[in-house]
């Protein structure tokens, strides 16, 4: 109950000057974070929560499909088709260089671990959280075709990596017949989850549209109606075995072609919800920090780093061979690929499997210290960072790769 009061009231002071901590260096997830480490130094109370992990995932799978469904809202179906090569490229070979370049400096950095271990870190840090991102992919500075690019490769590589997650537990687990897994698991996550995703997002947006022409919604239930897509999305992927990350990110996309006010203030319930529980996973990662600290070692903080700069910008810098986007712009999306929800979930993913394989205390440090220092490093260093890349595309022409099409307010 003391932590359940201590979050509540962060929140509430929190929502007091969040316009003002917006013009600053310091982001929500920041904040949250340092205030869970505080708590759990002056206030030695997290084992509260220990025990507890099916709640946790739950609360932590919430906020991220909440925030998956309204970035993909936001996304216009036309900029998609016509942008659709730079998600494409960071979503195939990207995506696969970072798992494979996270194993291979995982195997290097910690040769303890086998190479199903280190795969399945490799796979945990892969994805880039769209929430961390947020300051980016809704900044006008950066042209919207970058945008767009991060936000789709936000919203779909979490999903993207649960079926290699799942391999790699499966075969680490001697006698469990894993050759098989990758493929049942791209058919039933991946192609699954798009089927339900389409099915959900038309359907749902056709009705909300329909309801909203006719004028038979109250203005205020119309937030509520559009609340209940996502949570749709968690529902029927049980069962499917699809992911419900990639179902709520297409529902999120396809709902606007009968409900274009999707991705308008009808969007703000969603959004504000998926905050709350954004706020409550970092800041159940700063309670659960101090915990480790005896821990930490140089490997840890050389991997962190790694995962953050190499691991991610190679791959980048690989997948968009061929596009003539500026050095700056490879090296800003590069860059702002921050580790953050998406890692914890996939983590508790993990966790819940109960595997319990022997490099288990070496993964679960490696994510923490991980998505910390991303917490600090990419929020600190997003207003910054786009000031600095705004002001190295000012003096491009119009048709450019990284304009066409955006309008840089």
């Amino acid at each position: 109950m003391i932590l359940a009061t201590i979050f509540v009231l962060l929140i509430f002071f929190y929502s007091l000057v969040s316009r003002q901590l917006g013009r600053t260096i310091i982001t929500g997830p920041v904040v949250f974070t340092m205030a869970g480490i505080l708590v759990s130094i002056f206030l030695p109370s997290s084992l509260e929560l220990e025990g507890n992990q099916k709640v946790l995932l739950f609360i932590a799978e919430m906020g991220l499909v909440l925030l998956l469904f309204t970035d993909a809202s936001r996304i216009k179906l036309k900029d998609v088709r016509s942008l659709r090569r730079l998600p494409a490229r960071l979503l195939s070979i990207g995506m696969l260089l970072t798992i494979f370049l996270g194993a291979v400096a995982a195997r290097v950095v910690f040769p303890h671990l086998s190479i199903w271990e280190v795969g399945i870190l490799a796979a945990i840090l892969a994805p880039t959280d769209a929430g961390l991102g947020q300051v980016i992919v809704s900044s006008p500075r950066v042209p919207i075709r970058i945008r767009n690019a991060l936000n789709v490769e936000a919203g779909l590589n979490d999903g993207m990596s649960v079926p290699f997650l799942m391999f790699f537990i499966a075969m680490a687990q001697p006698g469990s017949g894993g050759s098989s897994v990758l493929t049942r698991f791209l058919v039933e996550q991946l192609g699954f989850g798009v089927l339900i995703g389409i099915g959900i997002g038309l359907l749902g947006g056709w009705l909300l549209g329909w309801a909203h022409r006719k004028q038979w919604m109250a203005e205020s239930l119309e937030q509520l109606g559009l609340v209940s897509l996502p949570i749709l999305a968690m529902i029927f992927s049980e069962p499917s075995g699809a992911s419900m990350f990639i179902v709520a990110f297409v529902a999120g996309m396809t709902s606007q072609v009968g409900f274009e006010a999707v991705g308008g203030r009808s969007v703000e319930f969603t959004e504000g919800w998926g905050q709350l529980f954004n706020f409550f996973v970092f800041f159940f990662l700063g309670l659960m920090v101090p915990g480790g600290w005896h821990l930490l070692s140089s490997d840890l903080v050389i991997y962190a780093i790694l995962s953050l700069t190499l691991i991610r910008m190679v791959p980048v810098a690989v997948a968009l061979i061929g596009t003539r986007l500026k050095r700056s712009t490879v090296l800003f999306m590069g860059w702002f690929g921050p580790r953050g929800l998406a890692s914890i979930v996939l983590g508790l993913v993990y966790i819940e499997q109960e595997a319990h394989l022997p490099g288990e205390p070496t993964i679960r440090l490696a994510v923490t210290i991980t998505v910390l220092l991303s917490v600090c490093a990419h929020g600190l260093s997003a207003l910054p960072g786009i000031g600095l890349y705004a002001k190295s595309i000012s003096t491009l022409a119009e048709d450019t790769p990284e304009l066409k099409g955006s309008n840089l307010e």
